[in-house]
């Protein structure tokens, strides 16, 4: 299926059966992306006096208990609700599941203290040009061990906080990024990039995302794509998601 969008002062198309996933799927049993300690995700049979719900056992059906941290577990959406005491949801803030997204690679710049960043200066592209709603950041190198990489106690890549600055200041709603968190892995509760974004304390960005630990593979080239997020529906303030971008063509 072809659909048009008019966008930016022109019309774009978008072909709806090519798509490119930029989740992480997680499989049982320690097998995908993995940080800030959390258990690994997993999955079980229900056992139930004399039933284990798996076929595998003898039973008609597979009937499984899932167990996972959505913040430590592979890719997954949040919202305010992440540092408000209020108890936000991210099935209540995402307002809209398809818009305009620009993506943007960057390398991280590498600091006295040894971090690697994010830095204002590479996220310049996004102050030209129209103002995406949604921005997929895809740090460089692009290894592809980010499907699977154990990221507790390795100090990844973050952004600092006048980067974050600069997405807030282009207008993007929803940040999609390739890293287990915007801040500093081990920041003291700083958490200084997610409070910027959201405009914490004030809280005045309620229905605007952030979308950890996607991946987006070097076939997809830095420009604008038509960007579905789709969010499990859990009342947390966090939750397994499922960004799919749909590459844009300009028409005449």
């Amino acid at each position: 299926m072809r659909i048009q969008l008019p966008f930016n002062g022109g019309t774009w198309y978008a072909d709806l059966s090519q798509f490119f996933d930029l989740s992480l799927p997680l499989v049982s049993g320690g097998v995908g992306p993995n940080c800030f300690y959390a258990p690994d995700f997993h999955a079980e049979p229900l056992v139930a006096g004399n039933f284990v719900g798996s076929i595998a056992a003898g039973a008609p059906v597979n009937f499984f208990n899932v167990f996972l941290n959505p913040h430590g577990n592979g890719t997954h959406t949040e919202c305010m609700g992440h540092i408000s005491d209020k108890g936000y949801t991210v099935y209540d803030a995402l307002k809209t599941t398809h818009c305009m997204a620009r993506l943007l690679s960057v390398w991280p710049v590498l600091l006295e203290n040894g971090d690697q960043v994010v830095t204002r200066e590479s996220l310049a592209p996004l102050m030209e040009g129209p103002s995406p709603e949604a921005l997929l950041l895809r740090t460089l190198p692009n290894d592809p061990t980010k499907r699977t990489r154990r990221y507790s106690g390795s100090n990844p890549p973050y952004m600092v906080s006048s980067a974050m600055e600069c997405v807030v200041e282009a207008g993007v709603r929803h940040l999609l990024i390739d890293l287990p968190s915007v801040d500093r892995e081990s920041d003291g509760g700083a958490l200084e990039a997610h409070k910027i974004f959201w405009d914490y304390p004030s809280e005045a960005r309620l229905d605007c995302t952030i979308t950890e630990m996607i991946y987006v593979p070097d076939v997809l080239e830095d420009g604008w794509y038509l960007l579905n997020l789709q969010v499990a529906p859990f009342s947390l303030d966090a939750a397994p998601s499922r960004p799919v971008a749909y590459r844009l063509i300009q028409g005449d």
